[in-house]
């Protein structure tokens, strides 16, 4: 019987570690991608905007592996009798109106659509590290 329950605690390990990978990665898009929207809005043009673009494309791609694996390290830690509650939104960052208006209020949308991600995933990074530390203490 204990067997099979450290072989469950592994397996949520093993799916929240691949979820906070993604959550991580998508972290450091995020970022990028904030600094390059603060340039965008004071010095940019239509370059900076595309790199910018770029990255918050990366994220939400980062992000949406993330939230599958999310759902997955949700499934494993129903069987050891935890829980997650997260909601990862992956939202629209606006990218037609960015680069057709392109001026300093579409660009702090924006911004703020990149504030708004890189709390959650940096919310759900710490949520993730916490069940993955009180797993790592029931092995």
């Amino acid at each position: 019987m204990e067997d099979q329950r450290q072989k469950e605690i592994r397996e949520a390990i093993f799916s929240g570690q691949q979820a906070l990978s993604h959550l991580e990665e998508a972290r450091k898009y995020l970022s990028s991608a904030a600094n390059w929207g603060i340039f965008d809005m004071f010095a940019g043009g239509m370059l900076s905007t595309m790199i910018k673009h770029n990255k918050i494309d990366s994220a939400s791609q980062s992000m949406e592996q993330a939230r599958d694996h999310l759902r997955l390290f949700q499934k494993e830690l129903e069987d050891v009798n935890m829980s997650l509650n997260l909601n990862l939104e992956i939202g629209s960052f606006l990218t037609f109106a960015d680069y057709f208006f392109d001026n300093i209020l579409t660009d702090s949308i924006v911004q703020s659509k990149i504030d708004n991600a890189r709390q959650q995933v940096e919310e759900a990074i710490l949520m993730v590290r916490q069940l993955l530390d009180r797993l790592e203490r029931q092995l």
